[in-house]
Formats: structure tokens, C-alpha cells, sequence
């Protein structure tokens, strides 16, 4: 499955880099994010194991994610229910308060009973998760 999603964002490239790095804060602003621990932050890696929750389904998954700052952030699983799962962030600065944000993201499920459960689930929150990011980038203006 391929999802590519974008949005113009009223923040700047850096604090929209920063908004979405920041994956301890997802729960707050990610209706089906029940949890998120940052496992290592350097310059070049953050690291993440999240917990997902939504209408009775719920599962973990750990990515180990490149970056750099504040153009590229990717997402590489390195453990969870997925065959395939990665995807990568980018953002133009367009102006001084002013950037647009892209997602591309492919996954493909590991097989097995998840798949079934969670497939329509994965799907919504690919298809949202810009949304999502742009309308707490508002809210935080």
C-alpha cells in the first residue's frame, strides 16, 4: 500500500520539523496514538517505539528514523507488525512563517490475522496523518 499526502503549513520549516520529530508529543494531538517513548535522539536518529490504539485494535511498532534537519525526516521500521513499512517526511520552506510538508509512506502487512483486523485501520490513519500534523501546527500558532 502507498500513501502520498501534502499540506501548506502557517509555521516555519524548522518548527514543522520539529513538530513532527518529536514523537513524544503525539499522543496529545494523534487520536490513535495511546503512547510514544523515544528510544534515542541524536542529530542524525531519532528512535520511537509506538503504541497505536483505535476501535478495538491496538499494536506496537519501533522505527529507527534518519533525519535531517529541518528538510527530511524518514520512517524505517524496525520492529512491528509489518512486512514493509517506510515512509519519509519532507519540508520546503516556502517563507519566514511559511512551509509545505510532504509524506509518502508504502507498507505492506506481514500476513496473518492483523492483517484483516488492523488493514481498514492503517489505511484511515496514513490517509489523516498529514491532516493531522497541519491542523496541530495551527493550533500551536
Amino acid at each position: 500500500m502507498k500513501v502520498q499526502r501534502s499540506a501548506f503549513i502557517g509555521c516555519s520549516a524548522s518548527d514543522t520539523f520539529d513538530l513532527i520529530e518529536k514523537a513524544e508529543n503525539y499522543p496529545a494531538f494523534l487520536p490513535w496514538c495511546a503512547g510514544a517513548v523515544i528510544l534515542e535522539r541524536t542529530d542524525d536518529i531519532v528512535a520511537a517505539r509506538l503504541t497505536f490504539r483505535h476501535r478495538g485494535i491496538e499494536f506496537e511498532m519501533t522505527t529507527r528514523n534518519p533525519k535531517r534537519r529541518p528538510t527530511w525526516l524518514a520512517v524505517r521500521l524496525e520492529k512491528g507488525p509489518f512486512k514493509r513499512f517506510e515512509g519519509d517526511w519532507r519540508v520546503t520552506d516556502l517563507a519566514v512563517d511559511a512551509c509545505k510538508i510532504e509524506f509518502e509512506l508504502s507498507y505492506e502487512f506481514a500476513g496473518g490475522l492483523f492483517d484483516k483486523a488492523a488493514g481498514g485501520v492503517v489505511e484511515r490513519i496514513a490517509d489523516q496523518i498529514v491532516d493531522a500534523f497541519a491542523r496541530r501546527a495551527e493550533n500551536l500558532r
